[in-house]
This record gives C-alpha cells, sequence and structure tokens, in this order.
C-alpha cells in the first residue's frame, strides 16, 4: 500500500469522524431547541395564568364593591341567572345524552376543558348568544358573590323600577370586563324576550310584585 492510498484512507476515516461529530452536535443542538421550545411555552402559559389570575383578582374587587342598592343587584342578578340558565339549557338541548352527567353550568365548565365534545358545543352556544369565555367568568364571579342573597324578579318588575338599566351599568360598573358581561347579558335577555313577546300572557298583579323582606 503506497503513501497516497494510506493517507487517502486516513482521510476517509478522519471525515467520517467529523460527520459523526456533526450529527451528534446536529442532534444535542435539536435537543436545545426542543427544550428551549419547551420553556419559552411553559413561560408563556404561566405568564397566561397569571394574567388571568390577576383580572379575576379585579374583577372580584370590582364585583364586591358595587354600590347599587338591594333591589339593583336583584334585578342584575336576575339577568344573570337567566343567562346562566339559558346556557345551561341550550348546552343540554344539543348533548341530551348527557343531560345526568351536565347537572348544572358548573359541570359543563369543569367537564368542558378535557372533554372536546362539551367544548366544541358549549364554544357553539357562546357564539350563538354573542358572549365569550371573559362574559361568562364575570357574570359567575357575580353570581358567586351575590347570589346568597339576592333575589330573582321577573321582566315586568324588573321593568317597574328600572327604565334604562343600560345606562345605570354603564354609568356605575367601571371594571370594563365586568360592564361587557352585564350589559350582554341584558341584550341576550331583552333579545329572546323581544322574540317571545306575542307568545308571553299576562301575569296576576301578585306576581309582579316582589315580596317585601322584614
Amino acid at each position: 500500500m503506497n503513501n497516497e492510498t494510506t493517507t487517502l484512507i486516513s482521510l476517509k476515516e478522519a471525515m467520517k469522524r467529523i460527520d459523526h461529530k456533526l450529527q451528534a452536535l446536529e442532534a444535542h443542538f435539536k435537543e436545545l431547541d426542543f427544550i428551549k421550545d419547551n420553556l419559552t411555552q411553559k413561560f408563556e402559559d404561566h405568564s397566561k395564568t397569571l394574567a388571568n389570575q390577576g383580572a379575576q383578582d379585579e374583577l372580584w374587587t370590582a364585583v364586591l364593591s358595587l354600590k347599587f342598592t338591594s333591589m339593583e343587584l336583584n334585578i342584575l342578578y336576575s339577568y344573570v341567572i337567566e343567562v346562566l340558565v339559558h346556557l345551561h339549557t341550550r348546552v343540554l338541548e344539543k348533548l341530551p345524552d348527557l343531560v345526568r352527567s351536565l347537572p348544572t353550568l358548573a359541570s359543563i365548565l369543569r367537564q368542558k376543558v378535557k372533554n372536546k365534545r362539551i367544548r366544541v358545543v358549549w364554544e357553539s352556544v357562546l357564539q350563538e348568544y354573542g358572549l365569550q369565555e371573559g362574559d361568562i367568568t364575570a357574570l359567575c364571579i357575580f353570581f358567586v358573590a351575590h347570589g346568597n342573597k339576592a333575589e330573582h324578579y321577573i321582566a315586568k318588575v324588573r321593568q317597574m323600577y328600572i327604565r334604562d338599566i343600560n345606562f345605570m351599568i354603564s354609568n356605575m360598573v367601571k371594571n370594563q370586563a365586568l360592564q361587557d358581561g352585564l350589559l350582554k347579558a341584558i341584550q341576550v335577555i331583552e333579545k329572546g324576550k323581544a322574540e317571545t313577546a306575542p307568545k308571553e300572557k299576562k301575569s296576576p298583579l301578585k306576581e309582579l310584585i316582589p315580596p317585601v323582606k322584614s
């Protein structure tokens, strides 16, 4: 074997070693990229969680700081509870086989996270009503904060006491997310009432006057 052949073989072996090292480096860099992307995603998720938590804290503060009278709170509560009931009912209409599994709106909110079928139906229902997740968060917080002491008033009673509830909300609710949620709740109920108005029957006077607390 002459010197040229030996040199050529040595050069090929050296090239193979270099190629192997390059492949190892490439694999290492791919692993580092994966770790970087994973850490970036975790950081973004954590940032979103903190932002959502901060927004919910602000919502709670806003809800608990409302300066409405008990009558005004009752009227707002009536709109809120009616919207939540409508949402629950509409989801069950689309998922009749899951009626027993979804006895409350809270059960829908819990299960939609892991159940794609429920999530898709829930999102379609929100779209039907022109609502977003942020609106539901605001309405649920309002319900939890005031539901234990508020009373439900039917539509005609609400109109007897407050003529322009949209103005009242816009004027007194400063938190934008809460204001948007309440205004949309009013819109949903008033729109539904207008669509079913010809079918409504007149209620006796005793049903129009809310009970007086002692």
